[in-house]
């Protein structure tokens, strides 16, 4: 008969636990010591015993389950995690020796945010490759039941990461773990332990930032943990051709896969000459060439999908520069035609003072429709004007003689009504035509932004 010495965590690791559940542990020691003792005296499985938490049996349902895929009760088994998709997998190996999915567990918390944990305190939760076997298992945990990782491994220690006491475990509260439901921890623990029983000495989990399928490695290919998930999945890639958990060593200060040498792999040194099954080789390498070139399709598309709103962006800001310019421009034009009317007015006012000054006031005659003077009017007093030369100031016989037989009146009169006569009527036109000049101008401007 196989016992299960599944033993608790000594006081040094017991940091994560409150000091008020000190006392509770060394009963919880206590009472699962005396469990045991039951155990090997009457010679029941320990998965027969419902009594204490950490020996509650597989649910039936599981069970049934492993039947259906093939699966012994007592098989290996292999935990996979992901963050962003906060998920833990419980992988087991069938009859033929390849690894199912049995089952999947949500992760209630956990801390940090995607990437390795580097320190102690960071309050990071780890990625990598970790081996759990019985003596990190603790039935007397004060979150519920646990096990620890085993961080920092040997690749983590080759970096100077430091760190301890990082764990899956219950009550669903995370300070750099992976923390479940009490009810999912129980099922992990149940299997992982008649896995125990069954001979396994130590399961694999794999700890992911993400699924790492060529999708999210484009997604995070900024990322300056890229070099690091590349490796990470090149473990994941071993496991996913094969349908085994990879044999994971540590040299060069990175993990390799199903490597056999005959040196030794030592974490922070060189790595030696070594060799992985040319099958399995070649399995990984044909997928990771597919995936590369995935990603690259992938990369290549979002940088198009981003020049091309960057144009779009480019484009919107050109056209609404345009329109607010445009519109500044209308303004400017709009205020210098309300000028025109005053500066027309102020010259007429000026020739009309002129004529006013130098030979008195010269009477307008009113005018009728179309130009012609009413029947009945009175025809104005004529009245000797001044040359036009004497505004200027000089005067000659020939100008004076000639200008004395020609009167101003008339003049002064059709310049009195220039500015609501013909001549206002020729200005104005001139004005709206060069603001249909502008207009169509404009519209070609915009339309040359627009293609």
């Amino acid at each position: 008969m196989m016992h299960d010495p599944i033993r608790p965590m000594p006081r040094s690791e017991r940091r994560c636990e409150p000091r008020s559940n000190r006392r509770r542990t060394r009963a919880g020691l206590a009472v699962a010591s005396a469990l045991l003792g039951a155990v090997l005296l009457t010679g029941c499985q320990v998965s027969d015993l419902g009594t204490a938490k950490h020996l509650a049996p597989v649910p039936s349902g599981l069970e049934r389950k492993m039947a259906r895929l093939n699966m012994d009760k007592r098989s290996p088994i292999m935990l996979r995690i992901y963050k962003e998709d906060d998920v833990l997998e419980v992988w087991k190996r069938d009859k033929s020796g390849k690894y199912k999915l049995l089952e999947n567990y949500e992760i209630c918390a956990w801390s940090g945010k995607l990437g390795p944990k580097l320190k102690e305190g960071d309050r990071q939760a780890p990625e990598g490759f970790y081996t759990v076997g019985r003596g990190q298992m603790n039935p007397n945990s004060s979150y519920y039941l646990s096990f620890d990782l085993g961080f920092p491994n040997a690749f983590d220690r080759s970096l100077g990461r430091t760190g301890s006491h990082l764990m899956v475990h219950g009550d669903c509260s995370s300070r750099g773990c992976y923390a479940m439901e009490d009810q999912a921890v129980g099922e992990i623990y149940a299997l992982a332990r008649e896995a125990f029983m069954g001979g396994q000495q130590a399961f694999q989990v794999q700890a992911f930032p993400f699924r790492m399928t060529p999708e999210n490695m484009a997604k995070h290919a900024d990322s300056e943990n890229l070099a690091f998930w590349e490796n990470l999945k090149e473990g994941a890639d071993h496991f996913e051709v094969t349908g085994v958990a990879p044999k994971v060593d540590v040299c060069g200060k990175r993990y390799v896969f199903n490597a056999s040498t005959s040196g030794r792999f030592t974490a922070a040194a060189a790595c030696p000459d070594y060799q992985v099954d040319p099958s399995v080789e070649q399995l990984v390498a044909k997928k990771r060439t597919d995936d590369l070139e995935k990603r690259a399709t992938i990369v290549a598309r979002a940088k198009i999908r981003d020049d091309r709103e960057k144009a779009w962006e480019d484009r919107e800001e050109a056209i609404a520069g345009f329109f607010s310019r445009a519109r500044a421009d209308s303004d400017e034009t709009k205020t210098g035609a309300g000028d025109a009317p005053s500066t027309e007015a102020a010259a007429t006012a000026t020739a009309t003072a002129t004529a006013t000054g130098a030979g008195g006031a010269v009477p307008v005659p009113r005018q009728a429709p179309g130009g012609q003077r009413p029947a009945n009017a009175s025809p104005a007093p004529a009245a000797p004007a001044p040359a036009v030369a004497s505004v200027a100031g000089t005067t000659t016989p020939e100008t004076e003689s000639r200008d004395a037989q020609a009167p101003v009146a008339s003049t002064a009169g059709a310049e009195a009504t220039a500015p609501l006569g013909y001549a206002a009527e020729d200005d104005d036109a001139g004005f709206f035509s060069s603001v249909a000049k502008s207009s169509r101008g404009l519209f070609r401007s915009a339309g040359k932004l627009f293609n």
